[in-house]
């Protein structure tokens, strides 16, 4: 596995797909740049998944925000752009992604976005 950023998220097998489990993953270190003023703006990403058929490599998706640094996001998109990639690479039966973005200019962004297999 590459050790350089990148938008692939690698699946493993669910050790349990026979049972519904939540699982919690926090990343307090997200980063991405403001797309109007190229500013960083830092994030807490959180995703609380039930595992489909897939549970998530923890190095991938280091990898995976990782790619995000260099590059220009709305705090909404980022977040949906993420929930998205998820879905399509690991498959959970349902996801929640939270981006909590630090403050800029006495301002502090939640983002929730959420998918429902069947949905």
């Amino acid at each position: 596995m590459s050790t350089r950023p990148t938008r692939t998220l690698e699946p493993v097998p669910n050790p349990h797909p026979d049972r519904e489990y939540e699982v919690e993953i926090e990343c307090p270190e997200f980063t991405a740049l403001c797309p109007v003023t190229g500013q960083p703006d830092f994030a807490t990403i959180t995703f609380k998944y039930i595992p489909g058929p897939y549970i998530v490599e923890l190095k991938s998706l280091k990898l995976y925000l990782w790619s995000f640094r260099d590059e220009g996001h709305f705090h909404e998109d980022v977040t949906n752009a993420i929930l998205k990639d998820f879905v399509d690479f690991i498959k959970p039966r349902k996801l929640q992604v939270t981006g909590k973005f630090n403050v800029r200019g006495g301002i502090y962004t939640t983002v929730r976005a959420e998918y429902e297999e069947g949905q």
